[in-house]
């Protein structure tokens, strides 16, 4: 997989066009949830492919790998709340079930990238403190009323 930037990948554009979906569908949402549940939802969707691009921007692919979790907790997130606005009448199940499965294929794409990138993760060095000459190693002790003392 030759990647120069996240516009290269499939899911990032994907999580793009489901945020954009999520944006039109919201717009007949009730007046009243202006600031409830169109919002979270909008935030949510937004933060898929927001999570992606950073991740993507991040020195390590520990710290990908970081931002890809939190990518799908936020489809997770969004998906839940597109469930509860379709039980509320919000969403018409035609609406519905094209998010539904943009947020499929999504998830699968994550699922793709995160192993993908697992793979290809820097291994995790574990350097000893190094001691210096003469260090004797410190005890520590509780005393009979619970405090600790150091020698």
């Amino acid at each position: 997989m030759l990647m120069k930037s996240f516009h290269d990948l499939r899911v990032w554009n994907d999580s793009v066009e489901f945020a954009t979906a999520v944006y039109r569908v919201t717009e007949a949402f009730p007046p009243h949830e202006q600031f409830g549940l169109t919002a979270q939802v909008r935030r949510a969707a937004v933060s898929i492919a927001s999570n992606i691009a950073e991740g993507q921007g991040r020195m390590t692919s520990g710290e990908w790998l970081q931002f890809l979790g939190h990518s799908r907790g936020s489809l997770f997130e969004a998906e839940t709340q597109l469930i509860i606005a379709a039980r509320l009448g919000m969403l018409q199940s035609s609406e519905f079930e094209q998010l539904d499965a943009k947020a499929e294929r999504i998830g699968l794409g994550l699922t793709g990238l995160i192993n993908w990138v697992s793979t290809r993760a820097e291994p995790t060095v574990h350097r000893p403190q190094p001691k210096t000459k003469n260090q004797k190693p410190k005890t520590v002790q509780t005393t009979g009323n619970g405090k600790r003392t150091t020698t």
